[in-house]
């Protein structure tokens, strides 16, 4: 029996992508929110719309008692999380599963293997995946990470096993410093995750960010959907993805791609995923598998053709995918642009109501948001307000049709990052596809000089 409504777990942008597939699929939604998201875009279009708590997420978008007492209101036979939030959280998974609602996700047990960095790590690598050189697992005693780190050579880094965004990190560039910085890594990871477990990788000096998208129909059935490069980050924050990477062959990328599908098949993966990857001198190395939808799904969307979010709802009712690996070609180059709420300069948060919003149209251009003229964007959430995709049949002619698109965004009542964008594109390393994960912030520190 297929989906008939489906609670959308979830707010701004992705809420109302994924409010838009499931209508152009004859599905209706419940749109849950919080106080702050009253007058949202999504909750003015969803079938229905259900509050669940004052502004602050943990007493909203991360209440799950609240989210499950809002699906069985509705009669909601289904919740899709979106990105975020709850997106890839093993217990919100098992608890919508056991009220007999249909989680459209990948199975929980793949949640919560992919969520634990260590326990991810020693998984990616029985599956075939390649591996950083560091340590198998947890490590607690300095000796034995001293011996590690002398065998594979400094630096290193030290990683927390839970959670991300930079915290819990430190690189190492010699053996004095280790115990100081091990027990500062975990110190800081017990604070932000409450996990103070970590691991030790090889510090790679330079490498790109690419990551593979796989889907899975949970029955052994998978495939990949090419790459994106995502090395255009700022402080472990992606601010532009593109695909396909300018940096890989077609040889490269249908090789690692088989590797990343098999490996999906080979655990019955269920949904869509994304296996992220440092890439440096020709060589890949795991860091970490996202078992949701991504920011930058649209890129992938754009270079296929294929509607990712109908995809994880088709597999979430049950059905095999719509497409095999043969069916499956990329065309073209796509960009994607992350517009934040932010000084483009400072980049402090910079909330506000919408004065004047005009979005940039034309031929294979796509802006996913929820803003409209006299939106009050809240201060309590993410500053992305906006994503600007855009599509060309070479990347010269994508970037040609991104910069028009860009000069043509008006978002007004706020600052936006609207010009670090324009910026990026009229830098040559930009132009040439010439970048690392370091280019980004060493560009901002130059031109703060």
């Amino acid at each position: 029996m297929g989906i008939e409504k489906i609670l959308i777990a979830n707010r701004g942008e992705i809420a109302l992508r994924i409010h838009r597939a499931a209508h152009e699929m004859g599905i209706k939604t419940v749109a849950v929110h919080s106080t702050a998201d009253a007058d949202a875009m999504h909750v003015r279009l969803a079938d229905e719309a259900i509050c669940i708590g004052p502004p602050a997420a943990k007493d909203s978008y991360l209440n799950i008692p609240a989210i499950i007492s809002a699906a069985e209101i509705s009669h909601a036979d289904a919740i899709h999380p979106g990105y975020g939030f709850l997106s890839e959280n093993q217990q919100f998974a098992e608890i919508v599963e056991s009220h007999d609602i249909a989680w459209i996700g990948p199975k929980p047990e793949h949640i919560g293997t992919m969520g634990d960095k260590v326990e991810a790590k020693r998984t990616a690598g029985a599956l075939g995946l390649p591996l950083v050189p560091g340590s198998d697992g947890a490590i607690e005693d300095v000796e034995e990470a001293k011996k590690i780190a002398s065998d594979i050579g400094y630096p290193v880094i030290i990683k927390a096993a839970s959670g991300g965004g930079g915290r819990g990190m430190k690189v190492v560039e010699s053996e004095e410093e280790l115990e100081t910085q091990m027990k500062q890594a975990g110190t800081e990871a017990k604070a932000a995750f409450g996990d103070a477990t970590v691991y030790l990788e090889k510090y790679l000096g330079n490498p790109r960010h690419i990551e593979f998208q796989v889907f899975g129909d949970g029955n052994g059935a998978a495939v990949h959907l090419g790459e994106r490069d995502c090395s255009l980050q700022r402080r472990h924050q992606k601010v532009l993805e593109e695909a396909p990477s300018p940096v890989l062959s077609t040889e490269e990328r249908n090789r690692m791609g088989d590797v990343c599908a098999k490996a999906m098949a080979d655990m019955s993966y269920r949904g869509a995923g994304t296996i992220e990857f440092l890439w440096e001198d020709g060589e890949f190395y795991f860091i970490e598998m996202n078992t949701r939808l991504q920011v930058e799904h649209p890129v992938t969307e754009m270079i296929t053709g294929i509607d990712l979010v109908r995809e994880q709802i088709r597999v979430a009712e049950g059905k095999p995918l719509s497409v095999t690996q043969d069916d499956i070609s990329f065309d073209g180059h796509a960009v994607e642009c992350r517009i934040n709420a932010e000084d483009a300069k400072t980049f402090m948060p910079s909330p506000g109501t919408v004065s004047w919003y005009h979005p940039p149209g034309g031929l294979y251009v796509r802006v996913d948001s929820g803003l409209y003229h006299g939106y009050k964007v809240p201060p309590h959430y993410d500053s992305m307000i906006a994503k600007l995709i855009v599509y060309g049949h070479s990347r010269e002619g994508c970037l040609m049709r991104l910069r028009r698109a860009l000069d043509e965004f008006v978002i007004e009542g706020m600052k936006t990052t609207i010009p670090l964008h324009q910026a990026l594109l009229d830098d040559p390393d930009f132009q040439n596809g010439d970048y690392t994960i370091k280019w980004l912030e060493e560009w901002l520190d130059k031109d703060a000089e």
